[in-house]
């Protein structure tokens, strides 16, 4: 199979898990909101796949975090069975898979942005390159902490379930740490591999 039918493939499927997400959801808001992303980025991606296509390890990842995102918005992140299991294993005060969600929410936007940055030949140096994508990712989970303050303000209770606070006065610190974490990971582990096929395209 083809490059380019395993992504049409892995497109479908990805609406097909959407649609399953979104037949009942704890709270039909809190899954618009947790899914938006999807409904942007997809769109996005389709146009632009054949003019920048991305790696295939990057597309993989956004997959991965599609997931995730869809898991939260169907189930509520404070609710979500996963999360239960390891609360039990870890013996943590409250649900953790909103972590798990901002740790992704750093990683593999790391990748998408390094990859732009690298291919695009706007950085020189892989320190610099490093140093920079950190800082984009940091930007857009403080980004996303503002939307949730501001959804907080428009809506009041009815954004609890998607602000995912659980009682932690310190929830939007450490959302961005792990974000930064996850984003520090990435760039750790899968950069050679990342490398490797950026050498791919010709840029």
């Amino acid at each position: 199979m083809s490059r380019q039918h395993i992504l049409v493939l892995a497109a479908v499927v990805l609406l097909l898990l959407l649609a399953i997400s979104g037949l009942r959801p704890y709270d039909r808001l809190t899954w618009w909101l947790e899914v938006a992303p999807i409904l942007v980025a997809l769109p996005v991606l389709i146009a632009t796949h054949k003019r920048f296509p991305l790696t295939s390890l990057v597309y993989g990842l956004i997959f991965v975090h599609a997931v995730i995102l869809m898991v939260g918005g169907a189930y509520t992140y404070a609710r979500v069975p996963l999360g239960f299991w390891l609360e039990a294993l870890l013996h943590t005060a409250r649900n953790p898979y909103d972590k798990i969600g901002h740790f992704a929410q750093g990683f593999v936007p790391a990748l998408v942005i390094r990859e732009i940055l690298a291919r695009g030949r706007y950085v020189r140096t892989h320190g610099m390159l490093a140093f920079l994508v950190l800082c984009v990712v940091l930007a857009i989970s403080a980004c996303y902490e503002l939307i949730e303050w501001l959804s907080a303000l428009l809506l009041g209770q009815g954004a609890d379930a998607f602000l995912g606070m659980q009682g932690d006065p310190w929830d939007t610190q450490s959302d961005m740490a792990f974000a930064l974490l996850g984003g520090a990971c990435a760039l750790l582990l899968l950069s050679r591999l990342h490398d490797r096929q950026m050498q791919a395209f010709e840029y």
